[in-house]
C-alpha cells in the first residue's frame, strides 16, 4: 500500500499552477485566480514553517534543559558516591582510589588524623555534639591544607591527608599546623574543654601499594597515642 501525500492538496494547486502557465490561451481571470491559491498554500506554508521552526526551538531548549539537569545529577551522584555526608571530605573509598592513583604517578606522604578521647566527649555531650565536633576538625584540616592536598575521613574520628609529591618532613610540617589549628579552635557549647587530635606521617615512593603506606602512618599514629596524643609522630623509613 503506497505512502500517503502529505503534500497532496499543494501539489494539485502546483499542477493546476503549470497548466494555467503552459495554456497560452489562459486568461487574466484564470491567472489571478491560480496566483491567489498560489499565495494562499505559500502564506500557510510560512505559517507551518515559523511554527515547526518556534516547536523546534522549544524542543531544543527543553532537550538542553534536561541534559544539563542530566549533568547536574550526575556530578550530584560522583560527589554523593565519593564525598562523607556530614562533614563533605573525601570518604574511605575514595580516600584509597585517590592515594592509589598518586601513588602510580610519584611518592605521596600520608597524614592518619585521630580526635583525641572522642568517646569521651560523646559520652559526656551526646553524638549531635560529637557530629559538630567532628565538623568542626574537618575544618580545622581544610583551612590548613587548603589546595596542597586532599583530606578525608576514614571513619568515626579517623581522618586522612593525602599530600602527593611531599617530603615527609614537609608533611610533618604541615600535620603540626592542623594540630595547632584543632588545639587552638573554639568549639561551640557545650563543649567545655579543649579539643584536640593525634598524628601519623608516612611517606612512600612511587608505586607502593595504599595498604604499606597507610599500614605505617597508622603506627605511628598510635605512637603519638601512647606518647601522650596531641602530637606528630613520622613513621621510621
Amino acid at each position: 500500500m503506497p505512502e500517503p501525500d502529505l503534500f497532496e492538496s499543494e501539489n494539485s494547486v502546483l499542477a493546476h499552477a503549470r497548466s494555467v502557465f503552459c495554456d497560452v490561451d489562459a486568461g487574466e481571470e484564470a491567472y489571478r485566480h491560480t496566483l491567489g491559491q498560489l499565495i494562499s498554500y505559500y502564506e500557510r506554508l510560512m505559517r507551518e514553517t515559523r511554527r515547526l521552526i518556534r516547536r523546534s526551538d522549544r524542543e531544543e531548549l527543553e532537550m538542553n534543559r534536561l541534559n544539563h539537569r542530566l549533568q547536574e545529577l550526575a556530578q550530584e551522584l560522583e560527589y554523593r558516591a565519593t564525598h562523607d555526608t556530614l562533614t563533605g571530605a573525601l570518604n574511605r573509598g575514595a580516600v584509597i582510589d585517590r592515594a592509589t592513583a598518586a601513588l602510580a604517578r610519584g611518592s605521596l606522604a600520608l597524614i592518619v588524623i585521630d580526635i583525641d578521647h572522642f568517646k569521651r566527649l560523646n559520652d559526656d555531650f551526646g553524638h549531635p555534639v560529637g557530629d559538630a565536633v567532628i565538623c568542626g576538625v574537618t575544618a580545622c584540616l581544610k583551612d590548613t591544607v587548603r589546595m596542597e592536598g586532599m583530606i578525608g575521613r576514614m571513619g568515626g574520628e579517623e581522618f586522612a591527608a593525602l599530600l602527593p609529591d611531599f617530603t615527609i618532613d614537609a608533611a610533618a610540617a604541615l600535620a603540626d599546623q592542623m594540630r595547632q589549628a584543632i588545639a587552638g579552635h573554639r568549639f561551640p557549647a557545650p563543649v567545655n574543654r579543649e579539643v584536640t587530635a593525634s598524628f601519623g606521617v608516612s611517606w612512600s615512593p612511587q608505586g607502593r601499594p595504599f595498604e604499606h603506606a597507610y599500614g605505617r602512618a597508622d603506627e605511628a599514629l598510635y605512637e603519638a597515642k601512647r606518647g601522650g596524643r596531641n602530637r606528630v609522630v613520622q613513621a621510621l623509613e
